[in-house]
């Protein structure tokens, strides 16, 4: 059986000692480190989440602007298109009138021409009407005294 003596009071008074020792000297020293760990671990862990939150808020804009700046470029490329549209039909017209003016103008010369060679062979065929005259008649016309001969021939040819 256990027998209560002198030596085991003794030993559980050490304890007891001993324990208070612990409690009230050790604990503490061993408490300061261990709570001063639980803040910076608790304070890393609010940083990771808010870093978190960060990087989540970042991506967001990141993506924002990476749709805005997709929308822009497809504006820039619809404006672009359309410009090269309108250029594109502004030649096409420049080069329509510039076509009916060149046609226009050959066509003017062509008529002057024309003009130019009637009245030639108006006065060609007045000097060979005048010609055969004269050697029908054995004489030669007078050009400023029969004028009017020669213009009614003219106009007639």
């Amino acid at each position: 059986m256990l027998a209560i003596n002198a030596t085991f009071l003794g030993q559980f008074i050490v304890l007891l000692v001993l324990l208070f020792f612990v409690y009230k000297v050790v604990v503490p020293m061993l408490a300061v480190p261990i709570e001063e760990r639980q803040r910076r671990i608790s304070q890393g862990l609010a940083a990771a989440d808010e870093g978190q939150q960060s990087l989540t808020k970042a991506q967001a804009q990141a993506d924002a602007v990476i749709r805005e700046a997709r929308e822009r470029a497809s504006h820039i490329l619809d404006q672009a298109q359309k410009r090269a549209n309108e250029v594109v039909e502004q030649a096409k017209t420049q080069a329509g009138a510039e076509g009916a003016r060149l046609v226009a103008s050959a066509q003017q010369q062509i008529e002057l021409e024309a003009t130019r060679v009637r009245e030639s062979l108006r006065r060609d065929v007045a000097g060979l009407a005048v010609s055969a005259a004269s050697k029908v008649l054995e004489r030669e016309i007078d050009p400023r005294t029969h004028a009017e001969l020669l213009n009614k021939l003219a106009t007639q040819i």
